[in-house]
């Protein structure tokens, strides 16, 4: 369906000849923090191959009447980056390297571990509601070993359009009928979009045959290829190689995220927030941390 190119950013419709598949669906696992924070995991360790370079997906949020206690404490990440999206609420970030921020709604993180980053989280509002979504992913063996660094994009900053069939679309990351996100990844060129959609509405977005693809719904449900995806559900698409891109329908209002990108294929070992490519540089990190070296490059380490 063509674009609204009312837009000052240049839009150029480019329609998808044949869906994806929907391959599986995921509901997820549901549990809850320390904090009093919902999480739901879709994407866990045993998706991780499949939806390379993507390692983990969390929806996260609470409810109004819930009570939110105290901050994520300080904890490490190392050797991967760590995306956050604020729907709703506020949240707080600061690191051991001195920088600081709060996300308000709509607003995005995107936190390269690199060689080592500890963190803590922590959310800013007593009461009210807060959602939001944190998903990780890899990057290639040489930059789990850089320095870290941080980019903040509030609501403003994220560049949208709307289609002629009224569906609006938040480009976080890569780009989407000619328009680009925030953020661009050589490596692992992930495609991060928000899409609402209207009721009897459709989105068409081309994707490269070789990249891993899904679909989180969390609000209405979704069809693709004649398949529902009802809200709060991963749905992984399927590497069709007569596909080249996917097809996302709505009978009713619905708001979903679209996420792909290009396989790493690289090996994967990981300890709680410690993905590296093998167990000898985890346990590498693990004693980096432990000596308090963690987020020293190995040029800075050499030099102690």
């Amino acid at each position: 369906m063509p674009l609204n190119t009312t837009m000052t950013l240049p839009v150029q419709y480019v329609p998808v000849s044949q869906t994806r598949n929907l391959e599986q669906l995921v509901a997820g696992r549901c549990s809850c923090s320390s904090t009093g924070v919902k999480l739901k995991r879709v994407l866990t360790q045993c998706l991780q191959r499949r939806l390379d370079p993507f390692l983990m997906f969390d929806a996260f949020g609470r409810d109004a009447q819930d009570e939110c206690r105290e901050e994520v404490a300080d904890h490490p990440h190392c050797g991967h980056e760590i995306v956050t999206y604020m729907i709703a609420g506020r949240m707080r970030f600061r690191d051991h390297a001195g920088r600081e921020s709060t996300l308000e709604p709509g607003g995005v993180q995107w936190l390269t571990a690199g060689c080592g980053v500890i963190h803590t989280e922590i959310p800013q509002q007593e009461d009210g509601v807060m959602e939001g979504f944190q998903f990780w992913l890899n990057v290639p063996g040489p930059d789990k070993t850089a320095a870290s660094k941080s980019c903040d994009f509030a609501a403003e900053d994220l560049v949208r359009f709307t289609t002629s069939a009224g569906v609006r679309v938040t480009v976080i990351a890569g780009e989407s009928h000619g328009v680009k996100g925030a953020v661009t990844r050589e490596a692992t060129a992930p495609l991060i979009l928000d899409l609402q959609l209207p009721a009897g509405s459709r989105f068409e977005q081309k994707l490269p045959k070789d990249h891993n693809a899904f679909i989180f719904t969390y609000r209405g449900s979704v069809t693709i290829a004649g398949q529902e995806i009802p809200a709060h559900n991963m749905g992984i698409l399927a590497n069709d190689p007569q596909s080249d891109g996917v097809v996302v329908e709505a009978a009713v209002d619905a708001r979903v995220l679209l996420l792909a990108g290009r396989p790493l294929k690289e090996p994967i070992a990981q300890y709680g927030a410690f993905v590296m490519n093998t167990q000898k540089e985890i346990y590498q990190a693990l004693s980096d941390y432990r000596c308090g070296r963690l987020g020293q490059t190995p040029a800075e380490t050499s030099g102690t």
